[in-house]
């Protein structure tokens, strides 16, 4: 490894009926991207530490509970059906809120905006979701926030939105560029055989 370089810690967190490719999507392009492990450390975590179901009835161990979960670099909170119990779980809620004291990124996928719309990190962001959930969002959001429809993903610095599902993945992408320079996310994309939309964003 580089002198001074050093390996991110990218923490996913997963709840009951996550959308699998919105949290799956962010996972594959960060390992792909980590050069064998040496610049991100990938894990899920969720509330417990017992199996998770995601949407479809797919079943994930997680790899920490968000009691003895490593102090996230950057912070990854996907979306799904979920997304909609998890906003009131003050228990969740106040983790996100302590956690990102700490983290360099908070990065949001798809209605995972409903869960980070309902804590206190969110004032004066532009942000943006799946375009199904545009009305829900806009109920929540504080009115110093401000919804962008019909971007990819939305940077304003710490905080980065992405719209619906496989946004993730463009937004992932893009957070590797921010990070690690273009070229390692063009390689990234390339070892994944997968197009990368870097149309339609906002940057603060």
């Amino acid at each position: 490894m580089e002198s001074g370089k050093i390996c991110r810690n990218v923490a996913i967190f997963i709840y009951e009926n996550v959308e699998i490719l919105d949290f799956t999507g962010p996972y594959e392009v960060f390992i792909t991207g980590s050069d064998r492990g040496k610049d991100f450390n990938v894990f899920t975590v969720a509330e417990n530490e017992q199996p998770v179901i995601a949407l479809g009835n797919l079943s994930i161990n997680p790899n920490y509970s968000i009691k003895n979960c490593p102090l996230p670099d950057i912070l990854i909170i996907p979306g799904g059906w979920g997304a909609r119990k998890e906003m009131k779980n003050e228990t969740i809620i106040n983790w996100i809120e302590n956690v990102s004291n700490d983290t360099e990124l908070v990065l949001s996928v798809c209605t995972g905006a409903l869960i980070l719309a309902k804590t206190n990190l969110i004032n004066g962001l532009k942000l943006t979701t799946n375009r199904l959930a545009y009305n829900e969002l806009e109920e929540v959001i504080p009115k110093s926030s401000e919804l962008l429809e019909e971007v990819r993903y939305v940077d304003n610095g710490k905080f980065i939105f992405s719209a619906g599902v496989s946004a993730g993945i463009d937004m992932s992408l893009y957070v590797i560029q921010k990070l690690l320079g273009e070229q390692r996310a063009l390689k990234t994309a390339a070892i994944m055989e997968y197009e990368w939309n870097k149309s339609k964003y906002y940057r603060k």
